[in-house]
């Protein structure tokens, strides 16, 4: 199924927002979606890639079309929502599908109060995220929890087990700028806000500390 996007005229983030809602109503191989801003285009593309989609983008100097192709079984998938767990008196309309959950971590310590509890209590959470399995999809660090992602970082194995299993850790490059950090980065991807919220958008729940 191919469908066209009229979304010129429109600011930020609404391009993306209509592109999110057409991906969950219909099962869409390819998507056109008409854009008239550079933002949108940049907007569009990044959302669609990590949808899965392979991007292209064609311009005549006053509309661009970003168009986004993927194979038929992938979009079966997104449109039919996440999975519903077997066993809670409702259907599963994927079975074994994984959620995709992302977690948002802007604090190297869990709460306030006492720092040195805070911390160990950080410490403990980020270990137990190994029980969440294929359910923990992106595991993010904004703020002051970027410290977490640094070579001085007592989680950092933990981390890296977490990597190896196939979860997706986006660092905030602003983050590890403003605290003159990037240098110490020892795990995961460095990234943008941008990238942040659309992970966020693509999300099946997002659980922030």
């Amino acid at each position: 199924m191919v469908k066209e996007l009229d979304c010129r005229k429109m600011d930020c983030p609404a391009p993306v927002l209509e592109t999110k809602k057409s991906l969950e109503s219909d099962a869409l191989s390819k998507i056109r979606v008409l854009v008239d801003n550079d933002a949108a285009v940049e907007n569009v593309s990044r959302f669609l890639t990590y949808a899965g989609f392979e991007v292209g983008v064609e311009s005549d100097g006053i509309m661009s079309v970003v168009e986004g192709t993927r194979d038929q079984a992938a979009a079966v998938k997104l449109a039919s929502g996440p999975a519903r767990r077997s066993g809670s008196g409702t259907e599963s309309s994927t079975e074994d599908s994984p959620a995709k959950i992302m977690v948002m971590i802007a604090s190297n310590k869990f709460g306030v109060g006492d720092d040195e509890l805070g911390a160990k209590l950080m410490i403990n959470f980020i270990k137990t995220l190994k029980e969440m399995g294929k359910d923990l999809w992106r595991l993010v660090f904004v703020n002051h929890g970027v410290t977490l992602a640094t070579v001085d970082s007592a989680v950092l194995d933990e981390l890296h087990d977490l990597e190896a299993s196939g979860v997706t850790i986006l660092v905030c490059g602003t983050c590890l700028t403003h605290l003159d950090l990037m240098e110490k980065k020892a795990i995961g991807q460095t990234t943008n806000m941008l990238d942040i919220v659309t992970a966020m958008q693509l999300a099946d729940k997002v659980i922030n500390l």
